[in-house]
């Protein structure tokens, strides 16, 4: 069974280094590219401003943050949730790099890069030469984005997962075979032919439906599709 966390957050500002801060973690869980209902989702005081402009963005304010829990009260919760899963997230390197400085502020390991399953890449290899931002990946996969008035981590990565399982053609779950169901595959395979029913199933063309159908192919002619099989069994 495949276990992955598609991941989001929102932020003060575009770099960590320039003192930006996390304000919101939203993720939700696969298995086997199936959503499960379970998530994972906190605000987080920053402890500094949010500038307006990014407050334009996801519509968090200072007030609203002020009385959340830091990173450092949610982070046991947060890297159990995640556990060792493989991470999809759009636009990975700005995600792992600002998770990467709030766990090196707390003197935790960090998270590699390479775990992450980076849907913008995917969406690159599939559809080049488009735009990749997530409201215009949803709008091309038709994806419903009348929710988003603004941009929010859980919101956002509910989408990811969407657009994820569009992308890598896994809203169809592989259908498996019970063990007798493939035994009986394996027979058909091997030219074993199959049982005959228990009870004949009845005919669903009544007598004048056969007697009109037969007359419209004596019009066709020796060459219609439907002598091929006479021919065939007079020659044999």
């Amino acid at each position: 069974m495949i276990r992955e966390i598609v991941f989001d957050t929102e932020t003060t500002g575009l770099d960590p280094n320039d003192g930006h801060r996390i304000i919101e973690l939203g993720c939700v869980e696969l298995l086997d590219h199936v959503p499960t209902g379970e998530h994972f989702h906190a605000y987080l005081n920053p402890e500094r401003g949010v500038p307006p402009e990014t407050t334009r963005v996801h519509g968090l304010t200072d007030e609203f943050l002020a009385d959340k829990p830091l990173f450092a009260d949610v982070v046991d919760a947060f890297l159990t949730f995640l556990g060792d899963a493989p991470l999809v997230i759009h636009n990975a390197a700005f995600d792992i790099k600002f998770i990467n400085a709030e766990l090196g502020r707390l003197g935790r390991p960090s998270i590699a890069l390479a775990r992450a399953i980076d849907t913008i890449e995917i969406a690159k290899a599939k559809l080049p030469g488009v735009r990749y931002s997530l409201d215009e990946l949803c709008k091309r996969f038709g994806i419903d984005l009348s929710a988003r008035s603004k941009h929010g981590a859980l919101l956002d990565a509910e989408l990811t997962a969407r657009l994820y399982l569009e992308l890598i053609g896994g809203r169809q779950k592989a259908l498996a075979l019970a063990p007798e169901a493939e035994d009986n595959a394996t027979t058909w395979r091997e030219g074993t032919a199959a049982r005959p029913r228990p009870q004949p199933l009845a005919p669903r063309l009544t007598p004048q439906e056969r007697d009109q159908h037969q007359a419209f192919v004596a019009e066709l002619g020796d060459e219609a599709i439907w002598n091929w099989g006479r021919e065939r069994a007079a020659r044999t």
